[in-house]
């Protein structure tokens, strides 16, 4: 068992407060709309995203971890701008300054254009595609896989600027239970390539692995670690 030796940073996860999207029932999931103003969060994902800074405020204080250890990346999108806003602000951490990084590798996962803007109890007729076949593209859309290759990048990007950190990635529910399928499966392996991050990544990114992201499935606001 490799353990946690293959990344050099804890991660932790939150995926955004509830948003106006959620609240509309809708699929938000183009860079394009995703960016908008409109489209932040509701009065109750802010005291989700409060709630959640406020815990992972307290992890950090039970295992002794300096604040200038803490980094926040983050989703583009409107919805988790505004979330690791509110998660920097109960930090005390300047959002303007080098701790918190925008990452367009963490946006939201896209689910096409037949999806777009469109209800979003959609949904669980993308994640039985994904169950069936991880490799497949919604149509338009990224798949399971597409989304493992942008995930990688933004890991290895976190990597190679930070060591010993903590940090702290602020995105979205497909895109996080991605994250974490691919981390978990990447913890335990132990394979001949064990070092290098992107080969050991590749080497689980296969259907029998991508097609179970749901069980890594995150509420609105909801915060947990990762490795």
């Amino acid at each position: 068992m490799g353990g946690v030796t293959f990344v050099h940073n804890r991660y932790w996860v939150v995926r955004h407060g509830k948003s106006i999207p959620n609240e509309m029932g809708l699929v938000v999931s183009s860079m394009e709309n995703g960016k908008l103003e409109q489209y932040k969060l509701t009065p109750e994902g802010i005291n989700q995203a409060k709630l959640a800074g406020e815990s992972f405020l307290k992890v950090l204080k039970e295992d002794n971890i300096p604040l200038e250890n803490v980094r926040i990346c983050y989703s583009p999108f409107s919805r988790t701008t505004h979330t690791a806003q509110v998660v920097a602000s109960v930090l005390d951490i300047s959002f303007e300054g080098p701790q918190c990084m925008v990452l367009d590798d963490l946006r939201e996962r896209f689910f096409g254009p037949s999806y777009e803007l469109k209800s979003h109890d959609k949904y669980p007729d993308i994640w039985a595609l994904d169950e069936k076949d991880p490799f497949m593209q919604p149509e338009g859309g990224e798949s399971v896989a597409d989304v493992v290759s942008r995930l990688t990048n933004a890991l290895i990007n976190m990597e190679s600027q930070f060591r010993g950190c903590t940090v702290l990635v602020v995105s979205h529910g497909d895109p996080l239970q991605i994250f974490q399928t691919i981390l978990n499966a990447a913890k335990d392996y132990d394979g001949s390539c064990e070092s290098d991050l992107a080969l050991r990544i590749q080497a689980v990114k296969i259907p029998c692995v991508l097609s179970q992201h749901r069980k890594f499935a995150l509420q609105t606001g909801e915060l947990r670690s990762v490795v």
